[in-house]
């Protein structure tokens, strides 16, 4: 019916209408009818997902086949998270002796497997580089009176398990922590370091006061609210429980452009083809869980206002004292400057908190390696496709080479690779990762920190624990008082958000119309050109309603950063929550404190004194790395290098502790290279010749076959070979008027000055019948006699004869066994 008429209708306008806008007109209007049935079908099917998701026992979107080991609710202090191990799909292999790579999801309101939920996301690049995988997830209600030390008790379990399950593998696993998992694990390295290898935090905020004014406003919502007594009442309203559809809708007013309009009308737009990719995605966004009303108000008051996390001020119920600082492992973050959740500030301003400089850095003998995006969004840092196989993948291909990275702050960068020749062997993948090495004030251009902003912050967490404490005193008694579970459940149905998901559902009679509109709109489907004017004014009109949204943005965001900074920063408000008016900094700076200055001062001269111990080992690695570049080197090409000196240097050598003598060498060279280069000699005092000649001889090997080198490579490696030569054992003594007076001495008497020099020189009498007899007759006085005699006889045909250092180590074993009896005095003597 509908076709005819549409052609019934082109026909008749064709006479009537020249210039096509009548036929444009009924191509926009068939397009847009077919189109608007096609949206509401992919709604339907959205809301049906939901539906069958939340059904689920343990609900995930992994993208990939796997399988529990560890329930968590097992565990002594049971919780709802689990650990899980990644089938690799058809086509992948796995090596068994490669790191094992573990994901953790966070836990903010959605559902977990995000990290994993298609082929290109991190558990997927990470199959591809033939990493065995594993992921923590948790289920969607918590367990009655589960904390947040709980959940990272149970994470360090986990990766105690993962350990066990890869007895040969010497290297600690790698972890990934996606936006609230990253603080998480953090949390967990800090209290247990040694289960930990490098960790990667992706779009984790740590530093809650920290952002920049005008951008990012989200850092404000606490102190709007009042302080954290919003979250009580949430979690007393919930039972007990906090619906993760609040922290969902709180994302969702970051952006009501994007929110009420750009992400429903791309999906109309591009019905056609936007379908399947909306439906994924909406899988996870839609998958709501809840979390218990202790966790989040532990969150909220410790970290969101109370900002103690990245000042080391929290402590476990133990006594145990969660400090940043206790991390042994390289720690990578990743964040973006589109990112209006977690900007970099948040990001990265712990570093600055916890660390007065590099050299405290150095001291901890932590290595931070931070990169930062220019413009993808928060979700985009862990899901985007691109972002995946770009920075993810170089990520997870040179964590080895970051793991040798010596202590220090750096910053990272993955650029396009433009190899050339045989240096094409030493980058991996499309791109190169690049390091550059960098200072805590360099920071500060991207934190921007203020004195007067952590001051208002700080009265915000004073304010919320006045008003935390009148809600608890006044109101929360009666809401607990009537309040039952199932008044809680059904105050969590009837969510606005969760009821867009159920209205567009089968369980909707208005809907059963639908499918069958759209099947028939399937089979007779026609597009309309995408030149219709009509069509491009419907964009246009989408772009200025856009637009008009960013613009009430904007304006919400200004007003609300102008009242906070506004209320927060009057000095009466200020003084009335204890505060003072002294003006002096609030935000706790560990790193500055005097008692830790001594630590980093004390700790550097324990450091200083590590230089000169070692050996040959040591030598040609601290000799190859400055060679190579000094430290630190500048990109994985490096890297490449070290891990092919391995094979020729230290072939029988673990790759961690290969590692751990790379970063070593590399922190003792960047510690003081001067004094670092002038210690070889010392670390070589106990080669022999020979040894030094080979040692060079595979030193030279290795940098001959790296490919092309950078400039000064030749400079430096005459300047080593000048070490090593310094290092040679002092040539023989020559002079024969130590054995001058051998015929005054009998065998008894000699000097040990005497009877070194025929020693190094005697090699041809060694072999003559007469020493051979004189040998096993030392005990005999006629052998006493002889043996002076033999001696002095063998100096004086052997000095002017000398030969290779190859042919005096042979001799010297037979003279110093004759040394024995000598040392006794003869009856005669």
């Amino acid at each position: 019916m509908l076709p005819a008429a549409s052609s019934m209708m082109n026909a008749s306008l064709a006479l009537f209408d020249p210039l096509g806008i009548g036929r444009a007109s009924v191509d926009y209007w068939r397009d847009s009818l077919e189109r608007s049935v096609l949206y509401l079908d992919v709604m339907r099917q959205r809301g049906n997902q939901y539906l069958e998701h939340m059904e689920q026992t343990k609900p995930n979107v992994l993208g990939f086949e796997s399988e529990v080991l560890v329930d968590g609710r097992d565990m002594p202090r049971p919780v709802n998270y689990e650990l899980m191990r990644i089938v690799p799909p058809a086509g992948i292999e796995v090596d068994s002796l490669a790191r094992p790579f573990v994901v953790v999801d966070p836990r903010a309101g959605h559902g977990p497997g995000i990290g994993g939920f298609k082929p290109d996301s991190e558990i997927g690049v990470a199959l591809r580089a033939g990493h065995p995988c594993y992921f923590i997830g948790f289920l969607p209600f918590p367990v009655p009176g589960q904390s947040v030390e709980d959940v990272v008790d149970a994470e360090i379990a986990f990766l105690r398990e993962v350990i066990a399950r890869h007895p040969d593998v010497s290297e600690k696993p790698m972890v990934v922590g996606n936006c609230q998992a990253g603080w998480q694990i953090m949390m967990a390295a800090a209290l247990e370091p040694e289960v930990f290898g490098p960790i990667l935090i992706a779009g984790a905020p740590l530093s809650y006061w920290a952002g920049e004014r005008g951008r990012a406003p989200m850092r404000y919502t606490g102190g709007m609210t009042g302080g954290s007594w919003m979250t009580a009442l949430a979690g007393d309203l919930g039972a007990g429980l906090f619906d993760g559809a609040l922290l969902v809708q709180n994302f969702e007013k970051l952006n009501p452009a994007n929110t009420l309009w750009d992400k429903q009308y791309r999906l109309y737009a591009n019905v056609d083809s936007e379908a399947e990719r909306y439906l994924q995605f909406e899988r996870w966004w839609g998958g709501h869980v809840v979390l218990g009303a202790e966790e989040i108000q532990y969150i909220v008051d410790n970290l969101f206002i109370g900002n103690r996390l990245s000042t080391a001020g929290l402590s476990t119920r133990d006594g145990r004292r969660i400090d940043l600082r206790n991390i042994r492992s390289p720690i990578v973050v990743f964040c973006s400057k589109g990112d209006d959740i977690t900007p970099p500030p948040q990001a990265l301003g712990w570093v600055r908190d916890l660390y007065a400089d590099v050299e405290d850095i150095y001291a901890h003998e932590q290595t931070i390696v931070y990169c930062v995006h220019d413009t993808t969004g928060h979700l985009g840092i862990f899901v985007s496709g691109s972002v995946s196989r770009k920075e993810h993948t170089e990520f997870t291909a040179n964590m080895d080479y970051i793991d040798v990275l010596p202590p220090g702050l750096y910053e990272t960068q993955v650029t396009e690779r433009t190899p050339s020749g045989e240096d094409e062997a030493h980058i991996d993948g499309d791109y190169l990762l690049e390091f550059t090495p960098r200072d805590v004030k360099e920071l500060d251009e991207i934190v921007q920190p203020s004195d007067e902003d952590d001051r208002r912050f700080a009265t915000v967490e004073r304010v919320s624990q006045i008003n935390l404490g009148l809600y608890q005193m006044l109101l929360q008694p009666w809401l607990k008082a009537v309040m039952t579970p199932e008044a809680a459940r059904w105050i969590r149905r009837m969510h606005p958000i969760r009821l867009a998901y159920k209205l567009y559902s089968d369980r909707n009679p208005l809907m059963a119309p639908v499918p069958v509109l759209a099947e028939r709109v399937r089979a007779e489907r026609q597009v309309a050109a995408a030149d219709n004017p009509w069509r491009m004014a419907e964009s246009v009109a989408s772009d200025h309603l856009s637009g008009s949204l960013d613009a009430y943005r904007e304006l919400r965001d200004g007003l609300t950063e102008k009242l906070f900074m506004g209320w927060y920063g009057q000095p009466w408000l200020q003084t009335v929550a204890g505060l003072g008016i002294g003006g002096e900094p609030l935000r706790r700076r560990p790193g500055i404190e005097p008692e830790h200055r001594r630590f980093v001062d004390n700790r550097q001269a324990e450091l200083c004194q590590r230089i000169d111990q070692g050996g040959g080992h040591e030598a040609v690695m601290r000799a190859l790395i400055y060679v190579l570049g000094g430290a630190p080197s500048t990109d994985e090409r490096n890297f490449q290098r070290l891990k092919a000196s391995r094979a020729e240097l230290e072939p029988g050598l673990k790759l961690a502790d290969f590692k751990t003598l790379v970063r070593d060498q590399f922190f003792i060279l960047k510690l003081d290279r001067a004094r670092a280069l002038a210690a070889i000699p010392t670390l070589l005092a106990s080669c022999s010749n020979a040894e030094i000649d080979e040692h060079l001889e595979h030193l030279e090997h290795v940098l001959a076959a790296s490919g092309p080198q950078a400039d000064g490579v030749n400079e430096r490696l005459d300047e080593v070979r000048g070490y090593f030569a310094a290092a040679r054992p002092a040539p023989p003594e020559t002079k024969p008027a130590v054995a001058a007076p051998v015929e005054k001495l009998s065998g008894a008497e000699k000097t040990p000055a005497a009877e070194k020099a025929p020693v190094e020189k005697s090699a041809p009498a060694e072999k003559t019948p007469a020493a051979e007899k004189a040998a096993p007759a030392e005990k005999t006085p006629a052998a006493e006699k002889a043996a002076p005699a033999e001696k002095t006889s063998a100096a004086e045909k052997g000095a002017p004869t000398k030969k290779a250092p190859s042919a005096q180590k042979k001799p010297a074993a037979k003279p110093r066994a004759r040394k024995a009896p000598a040392d006794k005095p003869s009856g005669k003597d």
